[in-house]
């Protein structure tokens, strides 16, 4: 089986974590985000990954090579410019078969593709999108399907309240390739906007899915996914490393403070007398925690130098920053890579702090 991954934006609400670094390779726990995405296309039998890149696509090349380490094979096509959702199937249509599933480059799930599948060829569908249920559906538009499955209508949420049939695309679509003779060349189209409601009552269908699915494109729901992966709560490969207590510490650690589950320790992390990490903490390698500092909801990606007595909670630190004495990084704040922050800061309510800025002693507080 065969799948299209659409990863050509910028993804602009992430930032600054996708600054310098394209949004399928930016760490999610201890791996590229886009790999979770290739294990689950695995487990369901797709050996062949159609990656439709943009932006720094040479950077996502460079940590993904040919996909091998994966377990499928991985090949590019890169957007000359942005070219939308169907835009840039079109472009890629060279290389593409007579049916394939086409995943937005976002989501983190683990929806049963298979059964998906199974429910296209049963109905005889061009496309078969999937959808499904969640509790604030306000940010997406809204699918309504009939007994049949067949695909009604694309509406918004009204605004005095919940609607009939809150089911939202899923960003999971099988297609036969006549899809793509719809799709107008030489300038960007929208699959959302322009083909699926032009395919109403012509073999649209929807798969009504369960299981987990998130949209991890911006920095809280980025920790909401790595806080549910250590969890347990979307079935991954982590989960051995894990165990059933959630926490794995590696091996050239040194903790000389207490971590408390779930929690994921990387390689030779040091974590200080006093320190405290945990529950919901993802240290990446070589992160230094220094003495009675608290690190808990928070990420800190590779290499990471954290000074004494901080506080670090819900938020996101970048490989590579240095974090005074008596700092406290909350609120969702997120710190680009190689940025350094001086002692006595207070960063917090969503503060974004661009890689490499340097913020000397005491320069921000609220």
């Amino acid at each position: 089986m065969q799948a299209v991954i659409l990863a050509g934006g910028t993804g602009t609400r992430l930032r600054p974590l996708t600054t310098r670094v394209p949004k399928p390779v930016v760490t999610l726990v201890d791996r590229p985000f886009i790999a979770f995405m290739l294990e689950w296309l695995s487990g369901h039998g797709v050996d062949d990954v159609i990656l439709s890149c943009g932006f720094l696509a040479d950077n996502v090349r460079a940590v993904l090579g040919d996909g091998g380490a994966y377990g499928v094979e991985v090949r590019y096509v890169d957007e000359p410019q942005p070219l939308g959702t169907a835009g840039a199937l079109k472009y890629a249509e060279p290389l593409l078969d007579e049916r394939f599933l086409v995943l937005n480059g976002d989501v983190l799930s683990d929806i049963d593709l298979t059964a998906q599948i199974a429910q296209h060829e049963t109905t005889g569908a061009i496309a078969t999108l999937a959808l499904i249920g969640v509790e604030d559906p306000s940010a997406y538009g809204l699918v309504r399907i009939g007994e049949d499955c067949a695909v009604h209508e694309f509406f918004e949420k009204p605004a005095d309240g919940r609607a009939v049939d809150e089911l939202i695309s899923a960003g999971a679509y099988v297609l036969e390739r006549s899809v793509l003779d719809l799709i107008p060349t030489g300038r960007p189209v929208s699959i959302e906007r322009e083909i699926w409601p032009a395919l109403i009552g012509k073999g649209l269908f929807g798969y009504e899915a369960s299981g987990y699915w998130l949209d991890i494109g911006s920095p809280e729901r980025y920790l909401q996914g790595t806080f549910d992966i250590i969890e347990g709560q979307l079935q991954t490969s982590l989960a051995a490393t894990l165990g059933p207590d959630h926490l794995s510490v590696a091996d050239s650690a040194k903790i000389n403070g207490r971590v408390a589950p779930a929690a994921l320790i990387g390689p030779n992390c040091e974590l200080a007398r006093g320190a405290q990490a945990g529950s919901l903490v993802v240290l990446g390698r070589g992160v230094h925690v220094a003495e009675h500092t608290r690190v808990e909801r928070a990420v800190l990606l590779d290499g990471a130098q954290i000074g004494a007595r901080c506080v670090l909670r819900n938020c996101v630190v970048a490989a590579r920053v240095r974090v005074g004495a008596h700092t406290e990084i909350s609120g969702g704040a997120v710190i680009g890579e190689d940025a350094v922050i001086g002692e006595h800061n207070v960063i917090t309510h969503g503060a974004r702090i661009s890689p490499g800025v340097v913020l000397g002693d005491a320069a921000i507080g609220f």
